[in-house]
């Protein structure tokens, strides 16, 4: 006997179809109590009602916002006005498209006065461009000591000890490459791998301190929302960074389960 769902219910594929989340992230959010289903049906399948798609909207609206996982539940089970947060989300978005409009400008007229042989504007070439932000951001994840103690750790390399750690960036994005050309699925064990390898390289810079599922997560989110990032994941016109962030996010899933 088949499942008679209500008209405003959706099942698992539906609902990866409609969104782009995968069935293991979805099975995930349901492990961890962060997206339950309406209810599960024979052999396990799962329906999604209003609801709970509005819960998972608000879910990917701070992923986007790069909300770490177990705050986003906080967030999600302490706001009961979902149509009011939706609106807060909406306008934090809105300042984010503002930010990245005025990159896109600073580095538009850049291009610009290069190819004319203008001078450039000093003033304004870095619009949208704050440093201080990621500062910022890696401060209130995962504190000031992280952000200092990297930041020292950098500049005391020497520069084979710099050249060293580029070096291996760079072979790791080439395994990116190749594991996508391959045809890997992001949590297929050889892209898992290159998780782990990339995870790895990442703790060299926190200077061999573990990293957390969370961060993981913000950090492969950060390589896809700016582009100053997602430019260091791409090999012959191929952009890597959405498969980057979907190996790492499989990987962030495993290990938090």
């Amino acid at each position: 006997m088949h499942d008679r769902r209500p008209a405003h219910e959706l099942a698992t594929a539906e609902v990866v179809r409609r969104t782009g989340v995968t069935s293991r992230a979805l099975r995930h959010y349901h492990r961890i109590g962060l997206l339950v289903p309406a209810r599960v049906g024979e052999g396990g399948m799962r329906w999604y009602g209003s609801d709970e798609l509005v819960r998972l909207q608000r879910i990917l609206v701070l992923r986007e916002l790069q909300v770490p996982l177990a705050r986003i539940g906080e967030l999600l089970d302490d706001d009961p006005d979902p149509a009011a947060a939706l609106r807060a989300h909406a306008e934090e978005l809105g300042r984010e498209r503002d930010r990245l409009a005025r990159m896109i400008e600073a580095v538009t007229a850049t291009a610009d006065r290069i190819e004319r042989g203008a001078p450039l504007m000093n003033d304004t070439m870095f619009d949208g461009f704050d440093h201080r932000e990621h500062e910022a951001e890696v401060t209130e994840r995962w504190g000031a000591d992280t952000w200092r103690e990297g930041d020292r750790w950098w500049r005391g390399l020497d520069d084979d000890g710099r050249r060293g750690f580029d070096a291996e960036h760079e072979a790791i994005v080439d395994a990116w490459a190749a594991v996508r050309a391959a045809g890997a699925a992001p949590d297929a064990p050889d892209a898992q791998a290159v998780a782990h390898r990339h995870r790895a390289w990442i703790s060299a810079g926190w200077q061999g301190r573990e990293v957390p599922a969370a961060a993981l997560r913000s950090l492969a989110d950060m390589y896809t929302a700016d582009p100053r990032f997602a430019a260091n994941y791409e090999r012959d016109g191929i952009a890597l960074a959405d498969y980057v962030r979907d190996a790492l996010h499989a990987l962030a899933d495993e290990l938090e389960a």
